[in-house]
């Protein structure tokens, strides 16, 4: 497996710091707001590398954690009247169901800020008995980046842009405009706080992550997990300032590599909130499956920015429909193994950096290759078993295909219409039982003028919208 090193800035070679285990930690969501779709592609990226490497039989840990602890919630807090639990809980139980539908894997450790707390203040206090960090008057706690000979190595971009360095830094007492925030202290007003042995107050955002990794996963003497993922925006300040205090904390890196999925752009603009352009999932589902969304998403390879489209997503979307139509050709059918050749092309080329452009290209190529195969051999068996586990392979590495093929192609159809059309189908089923083939024909004709084929079976008639 080759994976992209942001810090190397080329493809490596995977080498995780156990055997044939791979422990990822990703960036989640602040949950203040909806999701929208930068969220979803950097889940699906690292949904697509954590498919990718349980398919190279790795063991797989994957951690994707929820700052439920930031100033946008507490403004949102005193807006809504709502308390900070309930804000948070339920914008990540959106979140959650919007990446089911993605098809996104539940990571196997999901940690929020305000269940990390202890972790938190013992690291804070290790920087501060180290001397990696100081606390001030007020007593906010700052690292001092100054001690940190590496410092900018990550990013290779240190400013002195105390807006990035973090979102929650007061920069009265500190020593150096870099310095962040590690904790903040409650001031006059302040109603959300939590008491620890650094007075009271709140976590600031770098730390949160650091900690959670050092709580939930057993490194080793050089790491503390393989590859840690997120945003290309969070290259600098985020997981600068991780890497320095986890570095700092406990002696030894934080990853062994970086990852960073490129930005969504809306018709070539950059998604932002203050651009008034930002594109929450929650709509994008409204009018889109989910499966569909993500096959479109997950088109473009990972590092590039992905600039979303309606038109170039239907344009793709004709693509899915081949496989199912595929699909509906061979069922009923039970699978049996994949094809060695189309297995291995399609794992080559994802483990390839993700290489996605050509693991579809070999899905398309299968696809057509295997209806030739059924042009000339319709009955074939063995044939329609092996597509079968052809596209079971393709749904548990890339996570699309496992729709039953007739529902696919009734997506979309609003729930009145759906009605109607199944009531006229039960109608011709009648008539054509009491020999009544006129009626029959002139139901036909009405489901056509309705925009439906029908096709009928053995075991009933299915339809689909044309």
């Amino acid at each position: 497996m080759y994976i992209y090193d942001s810090v190397q800035k080329k493809k490596v070679l995977f080498e995780p710091i156990r055997e044939k285990e791979a422990s990822i930690y990703v960036c989640g969501p602040t949950v203040y707001d909806d999701a929208h779709l930068g969220h979803a592609r950097s889940a699906l990226s690292f949904d697509l590398l954590a498919r990718t490497l349980r398919q190279l039989d790795y063991k797989v840990t994957m951690a994707k954690n929820f700052t439920d602890i930031d100033d946008k919630i507490i403004k949102k807090v005193k807006e809504s009247g709502r308390s900070m639990r309930e804000i948070t809980e339920y914008y990540i139980d959106r979140y959650q169901a919007e990446m089911d539908a993605l098809g996104i894997c539940r990571s196997d450790i999901e940690p929020k800020a305000t269940e990390s707390l202890d972790a938190i203040e013992g690291m804070i206090a290790k920087l501060i008995e180290g001397g990696f960090a100081y606390q001030i008057a007020s007593g906010d706690v700052y690292f001092a980046t100054s001690q940190d000979a590496q410092y900018g190595s990550l990013s290779h971009r240190v400013g002195d842009d105390e807006e990035a360095q973090s979102r929650i830094d007061h920069v009265g007492e500190k020593r150096n405009p870099k310095d962040f925030a590690l904790w903040k202290a409650c001031g006059e007003g302040d109603e959300i706080c939590f008491d620890t042995h650094l007075g009271s107050g709140r976590p600031g955002w770098h730390i949160e992550c650091s900690a959670m990794i050092e709580k939930h996963f057993c490194g080793t003497d050089s790491y503390s997990i393989d590859i840690h993922g997120g945003g290309a925006d969070l290259l600098f300040p985020h997981h600068e300032n991780e890497a320095a205090q986890s570095r700092c904390a406990t002696g030894h890196e934080l990853a062994k590599y970086w990852m960073h999925n490129g930005f969504v752009q809306i018709d070539g603009e950059k998604m932002s909130k203050s651009l008034g352009n930002s594109f929450f999932l929650k709509d994008a589902l409204a009018s889109y499956d989910g499966e569909i969304l993500r096959y479109y998403l997950i088109s473009v390879h990972y590092r590039n920015d992905f600039n979303f489209n309606e038109e170039d997503l239907l344009a793709l979307k004709k693509r899915l429909d081949k496989l199912y139509r595929l699909k509906k050709r061979i069922l009923p059918a039970t699978a049996s193994l994949p094809s060695v050749d189309f297995r291995k092309g399609l794992l080559d080329a994802m483990a390839d950096d993700l290489n996605i452009s050509v693991a579809l290209s070999v899905v398309d190529e299968m696809v057509a290759q295997s209806n030739e195969k059924l042009d000339a051999n319709p009955k074939d068996k063995a044939l329609k078993k092996e597509i079968l586990a052809n596209i079971e392979l393709i749904d548990a590495l890339l996570g699309f295909g496992a729709k039953d093929p007739f529902e696919y192609f009734q997506l979309g159809v609003e729930p009145e219409l759906k009605l109607q059309i199944e009531k006229l189908i039960e109608m011709r089923t009648g008539a054509k039982k009491e020999k009544d083939f006129a009626a029959a024909d002139t139901l036909r004709e009405e489901l056509i003028r309705l925009g439906v084929a029908i096709m009928d079976f053995p075991e009933g008639t299915a339809w689909e919208k044309i």
